[in-house]
């Protein structure tokens, strides 16, 4: 089920009313029948691949938590992790190695298909083996309930695409008792509204321009390649950090809070900067559970730089089973190295905000390219293209012709600006130093994007594109 499909705008009403109308002691099992529901739709099997992963790490939590032996502990652990790495590697994975192999050796086998993968798998497998290794740590004791611990891996709003939740902020609110005079109605409105129109009115819409370009990258010069994958770099993040203000803005109604999953990150500086912004949930899950794994700083200083390289290369890899993946985490694995190394070599060196600006956009764009790119075929075209000093790098607007009209780019270039000056009030707190001006103009701003959302929004019900992750 889709947030931006109507049979949601049937679920969601539901899913509240029965939630705050049943007896409080009962409501942890009604939102999780939502939330199994929720996942049902997308395809009923899977609901029990989702139950049983859970399931399972529910119980070798509880062996690890009840075991002295150090060794049986492990074991278990082991066991946590290889069944949830083993699903992520049989539905993402195992067509593409088996490809690989057979292409690579030239094989007398046929070519397999890719197995469809269920939705969300790689967000609540890492929710529920983070449970599992935060126990085996002594972080947390494994005292819930099964069913606390199922809705809290599958607590509908986050359960798909994130933010990936841990246990101490998400558990507690969970076993609260809550007030339904408590919501906060305000921000529900607020996160729903903006996470609709990034999602609806530009990412979308962007859709229909980026993709035809790089469903025929040959068709296109120099610049229009570039300029694609700068309106991929916005389609993105509109399309991922819509659903995750979704996302919260719905837990809301709940009187859940999830943690802050994107703080502005295309206003960043510097990689490391923009690895500190974007996708917080999973790059601080990655820094938790496999770099620090990996030995974190506590090593030798090459072993360091290695265990930093393999985390973007792995988790560049976790967004797809295709090379070009590897090849973007590759890229900033690269390039977050070499600031480390012009950061250790010239401490005192700043450069000036907006040139480090300016280069974090050209790089973020040049790198998603290779994120977008279906194969190393069309990458190797498109980096050509663009790096080539022969090839022509005119722009004009007759292949982007082929596609939409020129009013359809000019309202497109007007949402963007509209998005920039949101995000640039936020960042800098503009309008909010004039306390007067900014309690008028928020409600206003509001109303405007939902004016925007039912004008100029696509209601084609697109899938968010981190579903496929």
């Amino acid at each position: 089920m889709l947030f931006n499909s109507l049979i949601f705008t049937v679920f969601l009403p539901l899913a509240f009313t029965g939630y705050w109308l049943t007896p409080q002691k009962y409501r942890n099992y009604f939102l999780l029948f939502a939330s199994y529901y929720f996942y049902y739709s997308y395809n009923p099997w899977f609901l029990l691949l989702l139950i049983g992963t859970s399931a399972f790490d529910f119980w070798c939590a509880r062996q690890i938590q009840k075991n002295e032996n150090r060794c049986t502990k492990k074991i278990l652990l082991a066991l946590s992790v290889v069944s949830n790495i083993g699903l992520l590697f049989i539905f993402k994975y195992f067509v593409f190695c088996y490809n690989t192999t057979v292409t690579g050796l030239h094989l007398p086998y046929s070519i397999l298909n890719q197995l469809i993968i269920p939705a969300g798998l790689s967000f609540y497998t890492f929710q529920s083996l983070s449970y599992t290794i935060d126990v085996y740590r002594g972080k947390y004791k494994a005292d819930d309930k099964l069913s606390d611990f199922l809705l809290f891996v599958s607590f509908f709003p986050h359960m798909v695409a994130g933010p990936v939740v841990r246990y101490n902020s998400l558990m507690p609110q969970l076993k609260n008792f809550t007030y339904f005079k408590n919501i906060n109605w305000p921000a529900f409105a607020r996160l729903t509204v903006w996470g609709y129109f990034k999602k609806l009115v530009i990412a979308d819409n962007l859709n229909l321009i980026v993709t035809p370009v790089f469903n025929d990258v040959t068709a296109f010069s120099a610049i229009e390649l570039f300029i694609a994958g700068l309106l991929f770099v916005i389609q993105v993040y509109c399309d991922f950090s819509g659903y995750s203000d979704i996302a919260t803005g719905i837990a809301k109604l709940f009187n859940i809070n999830l943690s802050l999953n994107w703080r502005r990150p295309l206003f960043s500086k510097s990689l490391h900067e923009f690895w500190q912004r974007n996708h917080i949930s999973i790059t601080t899950w990655f820094r938790d559970y496999l770099y620090i794994g990996l030995g974190g700083n506590r090593v030798s200083y090459p072993r360091w730089l290695l265990n930093i390289f393999l985390v973007f290369l792995i988790s560049g890899f976790w967004h797809g089973a295709n090379f070009t993946f590897i090849v973007w985490g590759a890229m900033h694995g690269a390039m977050y190295l070499i600031e480390i190394f012009l950061k250790q070599q010239f401490p005192r060196t700043k450069l000036p905000k907006i040139i480090g600006w300016f280069y974090l956009i050209i790089f973020h764009t040049l790198t998603l390219v290779a994120f977008r790119a279906h194969n190393l075929i069309d990458l190797k075209y498109i980096y050509t293209k663009i790096f080539s000093f022969h090839s022509p790098a005119y722009f004009s607007f007759t292949s982007y012709l082929q596609k939409q009209d020129r009013f359809y780019y000019f309202i497109m270039l007007l949402m963007i600006l509209l998005l920039f000056m949101k995000e640039f009030n936020e960042e800098y707190a503009i309008v909010n130093r004039t306390p007067k001006a900014y309690l008028f103009l928020k409600p206003v701003a509001y109303v405007f994007f939902v004016v925007l959302i039912f004008i100029l929004g696509n209601f084609s019900a697109n899938t968010f594109i981190y579903f496929q992750f």
